[in-house]
C-alpha cells in the first residue's frame, strides 16, 4: 500500500481498491476530522495514564515497551486491511498513547518543560502546514508527494540499520550525536516529518471528493496520527539535543 504518498499509510492508489461510495456510506471532511479528535483523546488519556505513573514512582518502561510493539503490530494491521481501522484505531490510540506518555515523562525528567515545548511546537506545525495547504501556498503534486515519500523512506532505512546494527553495539555517526551535524540531521528529519501532514490532508480530501467507504474516516485519522506521534518525537529528540548543549 506504500505509493506515492510519503506516509506509507495514506496513499491515493488506496482509492483504487476500495470503490465509490455516496450519501451516509461515504467519507466527509467533517466525519474524518471527528475521528481525528476521537482518536486524539484515547491517545492522550493513554499518555497521561502513563504519564501519572512514571510520576508517581512506577516502572513505565514496559508500558514504554509495550505500547510500541503493541502499536506496530496494530498499525502494520489497518495498513494492510483498511477495514479494520473502526475497531483497532481507538485500541491503537491507547497503545501509542502509554508509550508517548512513558517516553515523555523520560525526556521530562532530564529536561524540565520539553515535553510542552515540543507538544506546542507540533500543533504550531500542524496548524501552520494546514493555512498553508488550505490556501493552495503548499501544493501536494505528484513530485512532492515523490519527494516526500523518497526522503520519508531514506529515514525509515536509516532508523532500521541503526536498530540492527545497535544488537552488535555499532552506532550510526551523527544520528543520535548532540553535535552540529547531529541538530542538523534532526531539523532535516523534523521537516521530512512535518511536509507528510501535507500528504495527510490530500489524502483526506482526496478521499472525500472520490467517494470513500465511511470506515475511510478512521483510515484516515489513523495515519494523521502516525505523522503527529512521528513528528513530536522527532521534535523532543531536537529539543533534548539543543538543551544537552547549554
Amino acid at each position: 500500500m506504500i505509493g506515492r504518498s510519503g506516509n506509507p499509510t495514506l496513499n491515493d492508489k488506496t482509492f483504487d481498491q476500495i470503490g465509490y461510495h455516496s450519501g451516509q456510506d461515504a467519507m466527509t471532511i467533517e466525519g474524518t476530522v471527528n475521528k481525528v479528535f476521537i482518536t486524539l483523546a484515547v491517545l492522550l488519556g493513554g499518555a497521561f495514564a502513563s504519564w501519572s505513573m512514571h510520576f508517581n514512582g512506577q516502572n513505565v518502561m514496559p508500558y514504554a515497551i509495550g505500547g510500541a510493539i503493541g502499536g506496530l503490530v496494530l498499525a502494520l494491521i489497518i495498513s494492510f486491511k483498511p477495514t479494520t481501522a473502526p475497531f483497532l484505531v481507538p485500541i491503537y490510540g491507547v497503545l501509542e498513547g502509554l508509550f508517548l506518555g512513558a517516553i515523555s515523562a523520560i525526556f521530562e525528567n532530564v529536561q524540565r518543560g520539553i515535553t510542552l515545548q515540543a507538544a506546542l511546537l507540533t500543533m504550531g506545525v500542524f496548524v501552520a502546514l494546514l493555512l498553508a495547504y488550505k490556501s493552495r501556498l503548499i501544493k501536494a503534486t505528484e513530485n512532492f508527494k515523490l519527494g516526500v515519500f523518497a526522503a520519508t523512506g531514506g529515514i525509515a532505512l536509516v532508523y532500521l540499520l541503526s536498530f540492527v546494527l545497535g544488537f552488535f553495539g555499532i552506532s550510526i555517526p551523527y544520528l543520535h550525536e548532540s553535535n552540529w551535524i547531529g541538530i542538523g540531521i534532526s531539523v532535516v528529519i523534523v521537516i521530512v516529518a512535518a511536509l507528510n501532514l501535507v500528504l495527510d490532508f490530500d489524502f483526506i480530501e482526496n478521499g472525500a471528493n472520490q467517494g470513500a467507504p465511511k470506515y475511510m474516516e478512521w483510515y484516515a485519522a489513523f495515519g494523521l496520527m502516525v505523522t503527529l506521534v512521528w513528528l513530536y518525537i522527532e521534535i523532543v529528540r531536537l529539543l533534548a539535543k539543543l538543551a544537552s548543549r547549554d
